[in-house]
């Protein structure tokens, strides 16, 4: 088989066609996200901990689908940013939860615009119809039930 002939087998798979959209995204995120001394994953752990009421790591954790060694390297980063606080939880003394600190939520607002911005230029080789569906599509398949082979 030759390489333009693989290269048109591939392109014709979800697996291969969803990495290499998501590499692509990823290198579009970087820079957006870079003046706000955060990364994608730090991103998504301010918005979880931005849209609730106050969090444990492992709640926060459980949302973000990350394990909790994960969570507390992302916490522990955030934190020494400045960006977040680990606070004692006024229900329950034993239990410690996760908040934005103020500048925190300031570097949430700005990198969400900036995050915003950059889906849309993403996006743009795809009419605003085609993108709409396309993240419905996405969104559909993400909640969807696990199925078994």
């Amino acid at each position: 088989m030759t390489s333009d002939a693989a290269s048109e087998v591939l392109s014709s798979r979800l697996g291969y066609l969803l990495k290499h959209v998501q590499l692509r995204l990823a290198e579009a995120s970087a820079p957006a996200l870079a003046p706000f001394g955060i990364d994608g994953r730090e991103l998504a752990v301010l918005v979880v901990l931005a849209a609730e009421y106050p969090l444990s790591q492992l709640e926060a954790a459980g949302r973000l689908s990350v394990d909790r060694t994960t969570m507390v390297a992302l916490v522990d980063a955030l934190e020494e940013k400045g960006l977040v606080e680990r606070r004692r939880s006024p229900q329950d003394r034993r239990r410690n939860t996760v908040q934005l600190t103020p500048a925190g939520e300031d570097c949430l607002r700005d990198a969400e615009h900036a995050r915003t911005e950059m889906e849309r230029q993403f996006l743009a080789p795809l009419s605003p119809s085609d993108a709409s569906q396309l993240v419905r599509a996405l969104q559909t398949l993400v909640t969807a039930p696990k199925t078994t082979a």
